[in-house]
């Protein structure tokens, strides 16, 4: 009697493409979000607690390991809002081809690096260099 193969686990039968790491990474940042959440909740709480409080806060903020958290905050906010509209349109039944699916996640992950990077230029100057 001739033994049967094992099935395999699925993620051996699949190359990994950067296709799962666009779906990875749009769940990294909705948790990364929740996370940066309690800054900005940290940093209403100084606005409202009045000008020591809003000080130290900003103090705090312009620290450079905040500043790269804070950053980064705002790529994941950049890219979970761009994924998120390309997943509108998986939705409504758009962008399933292969080329489009490709293209379009190239076009989500450039999009993102440049509307953090506008986002981040126009916080900092607009909250004067302490964003």
């Amino acid at each position: 009697m001739a033994q049967r193969e094992r099935p395999l686990s699925p993620f051996l039968h699949y190359r990994w493409q950067y296709t799962n790491t666009l779906s990875i990474l749009h769940r990294i940042t909705g948790v990364l979000l929740s996370l940066g959440f309690f800054i900005l909740v940290y940093w209403l709480a100084a606005v409202a607690g009045g000008p020591e409080r809003y000080a130290e806060a900003r103090s705090c903020l312009g620290s450079p390991l905040l500043q790269l958290v804070m950053f980064g905050a705002a790529f994941a906010f950049c890219y979970h809002l761009c994924n998120g509209i390309r997943h509108l349109f998986f939705d409504m039944g758009y962008g399933f081809e292969l080329k489009t699916a490709r293209a379009s996640g190239w076009y989500t992950a450039g999009a993102a690096v440049v509307l953090a990077l506008v986002v981040w230029i126009v916080l900092r100057g607009s909250l004067g260099g302490g964003a």
